[in-house]
């Protein structure tokens, strides 16, 4: 079977059902592929907030509705330093929203399908060929496209079908990793924790669910973290009880920071997480999704309705301008939040600087105003 369209998207994430979104509200087809199941993509727990930035992308589009959410539980959140919770005042025009990864994804693949979008789960086998003249292939279909959107991660098929010395990858390898558990608690409280032990994190995936963060050695191996010390050290990081509850998955997940140069090879575009890594400490792998996402889609829209190739000419300029910006934000506070706890990773001079800027970003209206539009995603 043989097909043509004008987009294909490999990936349906938060980049790649973005992407299709904003194409087939324009009138330009696109078709996408995911080689996993949708039960499968629709429960796939990853970020939880689309940032100022974001919320106001998807209004500008018509898509409010896909950041619709159930109601939070009313806990006890903010900053802890040491025990001591320093409360966090956001700014009045920050518009953020909390939203679960699977409730997003969810949310965006029922419009695209609402609307008569083609997308395809089980895609088995994708292989990409031909990137000047794109051909993607798999089962028993060929569809040829004008270009593809590579949106399926870093360990997806579109960034390895580039060829070898094609791009140039940037990266940097933090000294510790970070124990992540899904429970399905509340969080309470919510927010992050500094302490001489390491970094926690609870944060709400639902009205009913969590995920919890610990800081940890490289060489930690899940079986060093039964359930009993899980909750026993996120109660010791935060200072107070930390409500225990079942806790449904486990897994180890070393910090990084990772960008790919350029963001595109012949009619191939890179968008996400096959394009870039942040810390999850940023919050920003999201944003920069939804950033490539309106960019790309924007680019591919100049060259279908006015045969303009400049802004796909610009992608990868136009992207990584901003990418680096916030890779800056992202190894920025990821090294503040830790470094301020415990000194085993970086040492006692680094930990006190460290604290230094935090106490910064709470007494310095200009610190605190960068950090917000930072945080916001507006810079």
């Amino acid at each position: 079977m043989t097909e043509h369209t004008t987009v294909v998207v490999i990936g349906a994430g938060v980049a790649g059902l973005t992407l299709a979104n904003l194409l087939q509200r324009s009138g330009i087809d696109c078709v996408v592929l995911e080689k996993r199941s949708r039960a499968y993509v629709e429960q796939r727990q990853r970020a939880g907030t689309i940032d100022t930035r974001g919320v106001r992308m998807f209004r500008e589009w018509g898509l409010e509705e896909v950041f619709a959410n159930d109601a939070l539980p009313d806990v006890e959140g903010g900053f802890f330093l040491d025990g001591e919770e320093l409360p966090i005042d956001f700014a009045e025009d920050d518009e953020s929203v909390f939203c679960p990864q699977q409730v997003l994804v969810r949310n965006l693949t029922d419009v695209f399908l609402r609307a008569g979008g083609d997308l395809r789960f089980e895609a088995d086998g994708i292989t990409l060929a031909n990137l000047e003249n794109p051909v993607v292939r798999y089962a028993d279909v060929t569809i040829h496209c004008d270009f593809i959107a590579g949106c399926d991660g870093d360990r997806g098929v579109s960034r390895t079908a580039v060829p070898a010395g094609a791009l140039t990858r940037y990266s940097r390898e933090y000294g510790y990793a970070w124990l992540s558990v899904l429970a399905e608690v509340p969080a309470n409280p919510s927010g992050m924790a500094i302490h001489s032990r390491g970094l926690a994190g609870m944060i709400p995936r639902g009205a009913h669910a969590s995920r919890g963060y610990l800081q940890c050695a490289l060489d930690d191996v899940l079986a060093d973290w039964p359930d009993e010390r899980v909750w026993s050290e996120l109660s010791a990081r935060f200072g107070r009880p930390v409500t225990p509850g079942r806790i449904a998955e486990k897994r180890l997940v070393p910090l990084r920071n990772v960008v790919y140069s350029p963001m595109h090879h012949g009619r191939l575009y890179l968008l996400g997480d096959a394009a870039h890594i942040v810390p999850p400490m940023s919050a920003k792998g999201i944003h920069l999704a939804l950033f490539d996402a309106e960019t790309f889609a924007r680019a591919v829209i100049r060259q279908a309705k006015e045969d303009d190739p400049s802004l796909l000419d610009a992608y990868s300029e136009t992207c990584l301008d901003h990418v680096w910006n916030y890779q800056a934000f992202a190894a920025w506070i990821t090294d503040v939040m830790h470094d301020a706890g415990d000194a085993s990773y970086a040492g006692e001079f680094r930990k006190r600087i460290a604290r230094a800027e935090l106490t910064r970003q709470f007494t310095s209206p200009a610190a605190s105003r960068l950090f917000g539009e930072l945080a916001a995603g507006v810079n």
